[in-house]
């Protein structure tokens, strides 16, 4: 099985880096005070360990310069390629946007405030070679490596929310939320083509799927910081990401998920 591209988007791309080794997708969602540095970290930790591959930054309809802004840029970094949504679609349908698209062997996604550094991206890969399909960051599982800690109510609100995902999808995961994930090529066909959720709310679906399908899920502790831009809202996203875990656990009972596994190495 192999990805088929997300319909209705713009997409610029450079044809030489055809077969890169990582894809590491950002999804962008008017990002203009931050996207630059972003990238610019990114390309520098690329180039320091030089490594074939590609930037794919997807355009979620923001209403500010970001898609120009990164269009400019991949002029001078053949890197970067660049998506545009038709419009605010959310998070979840710019990820899997950016993995539908990706050409490479190994798919990261990180948040645009790189949030955990582009650096820890080494553990989450080592981790897939050493035989885990998916792996992805945790803040949880050490939280001394957390540098800048959320407020003690996010922290509870996390924990609370964390708590009923695992007994509404019946899976084992400490942290669904980090925006730090990566997975092989097949594991990202197994899972994307079958995701529904498109805002806040995808993260412990693309979790229970990976769960599901009988893929290895590897949690990583990871370096970490708030970044008090942050677009969720604790309570409001909250309650709304809970509703979408309800609708998971629905469209499972429903059979809305297609039967999908695939072979270990």
């Amino acid at each position: 099985m192999s990805l088929a591209a997300e319909p209705f988007s713009r997409l610029t791309s450079q044809p030489h880096l055809a077969h890169p080794r990582y894809s590491i997708i950002v999804p962008a969602y008017n990002e203009r005070a931050r996207i630059g540095g972003t990238l610019e970290q990114i390309l520098q930790h690329l180039k320091q360990n030089g490594w074939a591959a590609e930037v794919v930054v997807v355009d979620d309809g923001s209403r500010d310069e970001t898609f120009n802004l990164v269009s400019r840029f991949a002029l001078d970094h053949p890197q970067i390629r660049v998506i545009q949504n038709p419009g605010n679609q959310g998070k979840g349908y710019a990820v899997r946007n950016g993995m539908l698209n990706a050409r490479g062997e190994v798919l990261l996604f990180t948040d645009a405030d790189l949030s955990s550094p582009i650096s820890e991206a080494a553990k989450l890969f080592t981790a897939l070679e050493n035989g885990a399909d998916v792996a992805i960051g945790s803040r949880w599982i050490d939280p001394s490596l957390q540098f800048v800690k959320q407020s003690l109510k996010r922290r509870a609100l996390s924990r609370i929310f964390n708590l009923f995902l695992r007994i509404v999808l019946q899976f084992p995961y400490r942290d669904t939320q980090c925006g730090f994930k990566a997975f092989s090529r097949q594991a990202a066909e197994v899972i994307f083509a079958q995701q529904q959720v498109t805002r806040w709310g995808f993260d412990p679906e693309i979790l229970y799927l990976a769960h599901r399908s009988g893929l290895k899920v590897a949690e990583v502790p990871v370096r970490w910081g708030h970044d008090e831009r942050s677009k969720i809202h604790p309570i409001r996203d909250g309650l709304r990401m809970a509703a979408d875990a309800m609708r998971v656990r629905w469209f499972a009972l429903s059979g809305k998920y297609q039967k999908a596994s695939m072979s270990h190495r």
